[in-house]
């Protein structure tokens, strides 16, 4: 059967799309990417934000337009499908199955029962993303208990995957070719905690430099749980490099307060001097939320004298997502959203401004850069990434021109005659 599948959200959903396709795989299924050629199709949903949750149901939607031709089966899965399962099967008939979370452990059957198949051979992994990139997820769930979050509401309490299935996952990571390895968790800095007592990213760490990887890239470390033996430990181990991904979330000690955020502005601070101490070129890549209840233009204005104060090389902010069912739903003086929006922009123009002068500090500089593919068919430029740019898209790119043709994966040496807000230009260095 020939096979369309949509994934939405996050990198963490992306694991369970691969997931799906592995099982998908084994059992003689064949993918397209054009819907109008699959026989069945299948939506990954994210139900984080208003904003994903009806992007999630206009991507239904849009695919149960193409029952009416070749595609028989429409199936829908994930967070949007964990969190709101009853109202789904009401009011999306067009529907002919619903996979949720808590369902996962039977994923294989399940889809084999949907699809009429059987699986005829052993499973084997199936990337979602290109073949010399992969995500590595060593835990699920969330037990911090943000009051703005629905993740645990989604996807459970934290709990870290077993230490020696992370290393066993990765070697089948590193046997089909991957170089760049990015791990993931609602949590990493917690990794372990849950299973043996004690903090265990760096021990994982280690392990994982042992490996045929290039590059070792560490997502999701929140402020307040990155230790200094974590930080020793990246210091000395050549392929995992300097990439902070720190959700600071906002520059108010009262509004982290009620976000029931356990670090305050001042370990945020003192966090970000400790990776700059040790790292001669961090990058610091950070999230935050605006107009949250009861924001006030004070709080608003320390977020704006933190995001000062830090630089971050990368930043992301989101006007506050009233999400029922969540501790920050009742709250009092919800932020009207004409004046989270206002602040937002304010917060992102200044942010831009912030992100080019940081990226200035490459100019001159030879840099290596993974190759992802020709910019477009007549462009004389490459696009890759540097080491700074995670793969997802919101940190940029290097684009570069090049005398020789390249091939996707490969890693080069560019020199950076120009930088933008977000991207990096420059020539192939020899």
């Amino acid at each position: 059967m020939k096979i369309g599948l949509v994934s939405l959200g996050c990198s963490k959903n992306l694991i369970d799309t691969q997931n799906a396709l592995s099982f998908l795989k084994a059992s003689g299924h064949v993918f397209v990417s054009d819907p109008r050629q699959a026989d069945a199709i299948i939506v990954n949903t994210c139900g984080f934000i208003e904003s994903a949750k009806q992007e999630s149901i206009n991507t239904i939607l849009e695919m149960a337009d193409y029952k009416a031709g070749r595609c028989k089966c429409l199936i829908a899965m994930g967070c949007l499908v964990q969190r709101y399962r009853k109202e789904l099967e009401e009011e999306l008939p067009e529907v002919d199955r619903f996979i949720s979370i808590d369902e996962y452990r039977n994923m294989e059957q399940i889809l084999n029962e949907t699809l009429h198949s059987e699986t005829i051979c052993q499973k084997e992994i199936m990337l979602a993303t290109e073949p010399y990139t992969a995500y590595l997820r060593i835990a699920d769930g969330c037990s911090n208990h943000c009051t703005f979050c629905a993740i645990p509401l989604i996807r459970g309490k934290y709990y870290s995957v077993p230490f020696e299935e992370v290393l066993e996952n990765a070697r089948q990571l590193e046997a089909i070719g991957v170089k760049e390895l990015n791990i993931i968790a609602q949590d990493s800095t917690m990794y372990g905690k849950d299973l043996y007592g004690r903090l265990r990213l760096h021990e994982l760490l280690i392990e994982l430099n042992k490996m045929d990887f290039h590059w070792i890239r560490v997502l999701y470390m929140y402020p307040d749980e990155i230790y200094d033996g974590l930080l020793d430990t990246m210091a000395s181990l050549e392929k995992v490099i300097p990439y902070f991904d720190i959700p600071s979330q906002h520059g108010s000690d009262r509004i982290l307060k009620l976000m029931n955020r356990r670090g305050r502005k001042q370990q945020i601070l003192t966090t970000v001097r400790q990776i700059r101490e040790k790292f001669a070129d961090p990058i610091l890549r950070t999230t935050v939320i605006v107009g949250f209840p009861s924001e006030s233009e004070e709080d608003f204005r320390e977020l704006m004298e933190l995001t000062e104060q830090i630089r971050w090389d990368r930043l992301g902010a989101f006007a506050y997502s009233r999400e029922e069912g969540t501790p920050a739903w009742r709250l009092p003086d919800q932020v009207d959203a004409e004046a989270a929006q206002k602040r937002l922009d304010e917060l992102m123009r200044r942010q831009a401004e912030i992100s080019l002068e940081n990226n200035q500090r490459y100019l001159g500089r030879t840099i290596e850069v993974l190759v992802e593919r020709k910019k477009s068919i007549n462009s004389p430029y490459y696009q890759g990434r540097g080491w700074m740019h995670a793969p997802d898209d919101i940190d940029g790119h290097v684009f570069f021109t090049s005398d020789r043709p390249l091939r996707a994966g490969e890693f080069v040496k560019v020199e950076i005659t120009k930088a933008e807000m977000y991207d990096l230009y420059g020539q192939l260095k020899d």
